[in-house]
């Protein structure tokens, strides 16, 4: 897996790819097996002891791959086996039934322009559209360092045969990375196979909040223990637990994602949580550029339905405006940023033919 190897030079997050030059760049399968989960959030209290264990205890597990993003109405876990094991069985725990597999894709060492647009966006033509055509379902998981787009693990021969013209793929293997081919992994069926729905227009939220992506260096996550767990654990109110009536204007919208994925530490926050923490721990990019969100979904999106991803990442990289994307249990959300808001919303309201709630 490839991720900047200098991040205190404040530089950029990601790798500024243009979506197409897929020729230059390579498809990797990481060596993790996901499970995605969701913990309600009057739950939360009989998980908090493994959850510290898991952000804050990496030497007393073996887990490589953990997200957990609250969002208002729960809190979303995606996590590997390892990782999983933690997690015990419980009336306020769900478990999507799938294994799913994180996907990357990396430049094969070809330079490019700081001023190309960044995130899901890079990935759009070359991966997200393509896939949906395919009916395969995506979970998205952008961080500040990388894109992961996450598939079911029995949807792989699909993928492979799918993006193998475009990409050289190859599966991490033990800390090796191994060339894969559609015939190492197909029974001979190369398509999905699935009939052909219309996709569905998901009505969109756009709240007010400004949001930032940041860093941090593992080796002081001890430092910010305390504001962590008061921001993840202790900052809401039962009122403030409810769940959002479909299609409530909301102002701000509480969402906080922290990620520790093979020891890169990535959090997107609002910039009132950020204020909470000590500002020389945290870095972002160099411009420190602010994003906005929008929230797509008025019902719990599931996840069998495919091209939710490809819905909003198309207008975006047709635009070449860069977007992160973070999927969670129940809905998705797009971080633009704050200066494209304006532009991004007419784009969705022409999209829905109707006003998007902003």
């Amino acid at each position: 897996m490839l991720y900047h190897s200098d991040r205190k030079t404040f530089i950029p997050p990601h790798a500024h790819i243009r979506d197409t030059a897929a020729e230059n760049m390579d498809l990797h399968i990481l060596d993790h097996r996901l499970r995605v989960t969701s913990i309600s959030k009057n739950g939360l209290v009989n998980f908090t002891h493994p959850l510290i264990k898991l952000i804050f205890l990496r030497n007393r597990t073996r887990c490589k791959f953990f997200s957990l993003t609250e969002t208002p109405e729960n809190y979303t876990v995606v996590l590997d086996e390892d990782g999983f094991k933690e997690l015990q069985p419980s009336e306020h725990l769900q478990v999507e039934s799938s294994i799913w597999l994180p996907l990357n894709v990396v430049s094969n060492g070809n330079a490019s322009s700081s001023s190309q647009a960044v995130g899901v966006t890079k990935i759009a033509k070359s991966v997200i559209a393509p896939l949906a055509q395919q009916h395969v379902s995506v979970f998205m998981l952008s961080t500040y360092q990388t894109d992961f787009i996450l598939v079911r693990e029995k949807d792989l021969s699909v993928v492979i045969s799918t993006l193998e013209e475009e990409f050289n793929i190859f599966r991490e293997v033990g800390g090796e990375s191994v060339p894969v081919h559609c015939q190492d992994v197909s029974n001979g069926l190369q398509k999905n196979g699935k009939e052909a729905m219309q996709p569905i227009v998901h009505p969109v939220l756009i709240p007010q909040n400004q949001f930032c992506v940041m860093s941090l260096d593992p080796d002081t996550l001890p430092s910010i223990a305390t504001t962590l767990i008061d921001v993840l654990f202790y900052s809401n109110s039962p009122k403030e637990d409810a769940q959002l009536p479909p299609g409530q204007n909301l102002d701000c919208i509480k969402f906080f994602s922290f990620s520790l994925i093979d020891g890169y530490i990535s959090l997107v926050m609002d910039t009132d949580a950020q204020r909470q923490f000590p500002a020389d721990l945290l870095f972002t990019s160099s411009s420190g550029e602010l994003w906005r969100m929008v929230r797509i979904g008025g019902q719990p999106l599931g996840f069998d339905e495919c091209g939710i991803v490809a819905q909003i990442s198309q207008p975006l990289a047709d635009s070449d405006i860069s977007a992160y994307y973070i999927s969670t249990f129940s809905f998705d959300h797009a971080l633009v940023p704050e200066e494209d808001i304006v532009s991004v919303t007419d784009m969705l309201q022409h999209q829905r033919k109707e006003p998007a709630t902003t």
